[in-house]
């Protein structure tokens, strides 16, 4: 098998760990290498007219079912209601004190939305100030407005300005890079793409969306709050609050409390960044993921010497 159709095949394979199939343009985007286009439309051909993968309407897919088009048609259109809302959230939230930026992630950042997705945040905030602001946020959320709705806005991942760089490099967090999708703080996220221009070893043709993020506007009232915290009472209630929080949360996954989704509450907490504990998932998802490449392989040889 040529290398570019076991890029399209990995490609295809990695979002079908998600169930979510994808466009011709999208599976460009994704690939692991750079190819001409001509050599590219070709062989995504060859592989749909030796039946190795299947199209339905304008989406491309592993498995033999249409309904899993008609799901990703269904999730768009639910992805573009709850998006409107997030930029309504966007807006509000990055007149807190010291937040900088503000984006989708998660499956709404693909675009693909059900009744049960809730909408995930990606918010970073000025240096060293990462707890004071994470703190305001989610004491707002709890008051006000979305109290009924803790668990439709998820403001789970918070970085500063100090830690912009991703640790953990490898396809599952660089496409969570590539599809995040900024929402206020363009110069916040021209930053935090630059710190991570790693994602381009797995994903060479995906371009950032920094465009879409829009520019940090000065409110007085947030620069007033700041003035007052930018000195060492304000680096001592910043760690301060890291280590509380941190406590708590020690304390919920030693009691083993799970989240909404039925997984064991746990957060990776340090002074430039606040991020759900993965206990694995990453290396749990690049496994099935690899399983699926080795699979997709081994039936494609096979069915080449039994032809």
């Amino acid at each position: 098998m040529s290398d570019i159709k076991k890029n399209i095949l990995a490609t295809l394979a990695y979002f079908d760990v998600f169930n979510y199939p994808l466009t011709q343009a999208e599976i460009f985007l994704f690939l692991a290498n750079r190819y001409d286009g001509t050599v590219f439309r070709t062989a995504i051909n060859c592989l749909t007219g030796e039946g190795t993968i299947y199209k339905f309407d304008n989406f491309y897919s592993l498995k033999n079912d249409s309904n899993i088009a008609l799901r990703r048609s269904k999730g768009n259109r639910k992805a573009a209601e709850l998006i409107k809302i997030a930029e309504g959230v966007g807006r509000l939230l990055i007149r807190f004190p010291y937040v900088r930026g503000i984006g989708i992630s998660g499956s709404l950042s693909k675009n693909y939305a059900d009744e049960q997705s809730d909408i995930d945040l990606f918010i970073i905030t000025s240096a060293n100030r990462l707890w004071i602001a994470r703190t305001l946020m989610h004491f707002f959320k709890k008051v006000t407005f979305l109290v009924n709705k803790q668990h439709f806005f998820c403001m789970n991942y918070f970085i500063d300005e100090e830690g912009l760089e991703i640790v953990e490099k490898n396809i599952y967090t660089a496409t969570e890079i590539a599809t995040l999708m900024p929402l206020e703080g363009d110069t916040a996220f021209e930053r935090f793409y630059a710190a991570n221009a790693w994602t381009r070893i797995y994903l060479p043709n995906n371009c950032m969306r920094i465009a879409s993020a829009k520019p940090l506007k000065d409110s007085p009232l947030k620069r007033t709050a700041e003035f007052l915290l930018n000195n060492r009472l304000g680096t001592f209630i910043d760690t301060w609050l890291m280590k509380k929080t941190a406590s708590r949360w020690l304390k919920k996954s030693q009691q083993k409390k799970l989240n909404t989704r039925g997984i064991i509450m746990g957060m990776d907490a340090g002074k430039h960044c606040a991020k759900p504990d993965p206990k694995n998932f990453q290396h749990k998802l690049i496994g099935r993921y690899q399983s699926k490449i080795d699979q997709l392989l081994q039936q494609y040889e096979s069915s080449l010497v039994h032809s």
